[in-house]
């Protein structure tokens, strides 16, 4: 079923515009989302900055933590990518990588960043959370990846968040370090003020 959803997905490539649009999105989502929980803790602005500072920093330890989860099971299932399995009917758009394909490196990453967010950020997070799954498609689009490998990324992803979040351990400990490290970027925001005033 997994390899006819790949056909099915990967087999709409062909066309220029599609291809173009979304080899851009399989590539470069990743750094907008990056840029996006950055700005989430960055930004001045609005109400509930705090909230969203905390967010920024449960995406950002829910997103590596999730990744290096990754390492071992990728290496314990060791699935093949699909163009070497299946080289004469997978159509791949993007450059060849030779690591395993099970679970997608790029779906736990963008889940786990985007569900970050969404747990303290709704409309935000809500935006991530579409973002990563068209990132998710299109990596099934350009061939590189399974549908079921995307799907078990996205679940890793959002079950590392959602356990940062439930466990009052790590919860506390967030809001900690988002307190600690939003104090000092805010001494920065107030750098230029303070030396006019000097």
């Amino acid at each position: 079923m997994d390899y006819s959803l790949y056909r099915t997905v990967n087999g709409l490539s062909g066309e220029s515009l599609p291809d173009h649009v979304f080899r851009v999105l399989a590539n470069d989502l990743p750094a907008v989302l990056v840029v996006l929980v950055a700005l989430t803790f960055l930004a001045p602005w609005g109400a509930r900055r705090g909230e969203r500072r905390r967010g920024a920093v449960l995406a950002t330890a829910a997103a590596g933590l999730a990744l290096l989860l990754n390492q071992p099971i990728s290496h314990l299932v060791d699935r093949t990518r699909p163009y070497l399995a299946h080289p004469a009917h997978a159509h791949l758009l993007i450059a060849r990588s030779h690591d395993p394909s099970f679970p997608s490196d790029h779906a736990t990453g963008a889940f786990a960043l985007a569900l970050g967010i969404w747990l303290y950020d709704r409309a935000m997070g809500t935006l991530m959370l579409v973002l990563a799954a068209l990132l998710s498609f299109s990596r099934v689009y350009v061939g590189t990846h399974y549908p079921g490998d995307v799907v078990a990324g996205a679940l890793i992803g959002m079950a590392v968040a959602g356990a940062l979040y439930f466990a009052a351990p790590t919860r506390r400990l967030i809001e900690t370090v988002a307190r600690i490290c939003g104090a000092l970027w805010d001494r920065v925001l107030d750098l230029p003020r303070r030396r006019r005033t000097a």
